[in-house]
């Protein structure tokens, strides 16, 4: 064998190691990412998990709107990457308790009866005006001493929480997309896709209630939405029998 026979050979056989290790670094760092996300959402390989629908409370007939249809599919391509199944149900049929697989509720208290109980569960700290009525306050939020009224279309607020029960390892976690319009419902599911590394990186397993704001939504749909606060503590922590300290108006 000559000297550039020699040093062809052991070009090709380097590359091929290289590529190899390349191959088997890209596979590790995709493996360790994907069980992240699995932990975060509860969905190990084949689990199955819940996703609860709300319904229209401005259509006659049982329907869901159709920026809630759009959450809903974003919230199926989440379980699907994390190789889990996904099973859908109405907001009236969900008669079962939590934990045992994760769940995605969507829609507030006036569209699902499913958040009212999970509200009432776990965040006695957080009151929706869900009075069909018009007026400044109908669809605020109150939470803990704060109000979050709305202007439809141009301001508008959702939570976006991450609630387990109990302090099991193997316990599921119930996620809630509370908004005050569907189109709200739809952001909290697109900021919870886009973010949920971030999310899992600062939360771990723990549960976390977040307040988001959805800017001029009649303009830029679903996709402009600004992080208000982490309210998990004034959420969790039932109402006294007081006023609220501060109303923020949309503006």
């Amino acid at each position: 064998m000559t000297d550039d026979v020699r040093n062809i050979v052991l070009g090709v056989v380097a590359a091929g190691i290289s590529a190899a290790l390349g191959w088997l670094a890209r596979t590790y760092l995709w493996k360790r990412k994907l069980r992240r996300k699995q932990t975060f959402f509860g969905l190990p390989e084949n689990s199955e998990s819940l996703l609860v629908v709300n319904r229209d409370p401005a259509a006659a007939e049982p329907a869901v709107h159709r920026f809630d249809v759009f959450a809903l599919l974003e919230l199926s391509a989440l379980v699907k990457d994390c190789g889990a199944h996904v099973q859908v149900v109405t907001q009236d049929t969900a008669h079962q308790g939590f934990g045992e697989r994760t769940e995605f509720c969507v829609g507030g208290p006036g569209s699902n009866r499913r958040m009212v109980a999970h509200m009432a569960a776990m965040l006695p700290g957080v009151r929706v005006n869900v009075d069909p009525e018009p007026g400044p306050d109908r669809g605020a939020f109150q939470i803990g001493t704060e109000r979050y009224r709305m202007d439809p279309g141009v301001t508008e607020y959702v939570l976006l929480a991450r609630l387990t029960a109990g302090e099991r390892r193997e316990t599921r976690p119930v996620f809630l997309f509370c908004g005050q319009r569907a189109i709200t419902n739809q952001a909290a599911t697109r900021y919870l896709a886009r973010n949920h590394e971030r999310l899992a990186r600062k939360y771990g397993s723990h549960s976390f209630v977040l307040l988001l704001k959805v800017i001029n939504s009649q303009a830029y749909g679903p996709d402009v939405v600004e992080l208000v606060a982490d309210v998990t503590r004034a959420a969790q922590t039932p109402l006294q029998a007081t006023e609220p300290r501060t109303a923020h108006r949309a503006s």
